[in-house]
């Protein structure tokens, strides 16, 4: 589990979730109400928005972007999330059957400690083999 992730709250602009996957290199941003997990973006998310963009800069993406969308109306909201007690194997078991590239990991409260993606579990496994 990645215990540090990279957040946004459920207020901020549309273009704020694009700079992170843009710039990170991460694939998924937990979307969140104070400590509060909510919801979910992807990259694949972004790519579903039917933006015309024929080149323009990044200011003007970025305009386009919030004009047209909320991090509200892209977000998944109905998320499958591990507890922070859950097993590796819970794990693998879910992000087998394709649905999903990540786990949002919450405690008892449904407060964001971490997330799972398919690369944190290839990581393990080549650790211990």
């Amino acid at each position: 589990m990645s215990s540090e992730v990279v957040t946004v709250h459920k207020n901020q602009k549309l273009s704020d979730v694009r700079h992170i996957i843009c710039e990170s290199n991460i694939q998924h941003v937990p979307v969140v109400d104070g400590k509060t997990l909510v919801g979910l973006i992807s990259y694949t998310d972004l790519m579903k928005l039917n933006i015309v963009i024929n080149g323009a800069d990044e200011r003007t993406i970025d305009a386009i972007v919030d004009q047209q969308f909320t991090i509200q109306d892209i977000m998944v909201t109905e998320l499958i999330a591990l507890s922070e007690t859950d097993t590796i194997r819970q794990a693998s078991k879910i992000l087998a059957e394709g649905a999903f590239h990540s786990l949002p990991v919450i405690d008892k409260q449904k407060q964001l400690v971490g997330i799972v993606t398919m690369t944190d579990l290839i990581k393990y496994l080549n650790d211990q083999y």
